[in-house]
């Protein structure tokens, strides 16, 4: 995406991840059909995804649709588990 992400509306940043995931299936060789037929969503759900017609994508839509083309992996990117904090290992090494 280009730009700093926090100056951009979630709509404008939805639209951004619609057209990429376009381009994601298309190199893969998969047809929006096909993503439909993957993931259960209909075609004019991920037509309006792709093209930015519908910004109102639900999480669970989004999992279904990186679980199509083989990138459900990438959901733990959004929020990582965090480290141990300092303060519990420093607790733990105290006991």
């Amino acid at each position: 995406m280009d730009g700093d992400l926090y100056e951009k509306s979630g709509v404008e940043i939805i639209r951004e991840l619609g057209q990429r995931y376009a381009v994601y299936h298309k190199r893969l060789g998969i047809t929006q059909q096909e993503v439909a037929k993957r993931s259960g969503l209909s075609v004019f759900t991920i037509s309006s995804f792709e093209n930015g017609s519908s910004t109102g994508i639900t999480l669970t839509s989004l999992i279904k649709l990186l679980r199509s083309i083989g990138f459900l992996e990438e959901i733990n990117k959004l929020l990582p588990e965090l480290p141990e904090s300092p303060r519990s290992l420093f607790k733990k090494q105290n006991r």
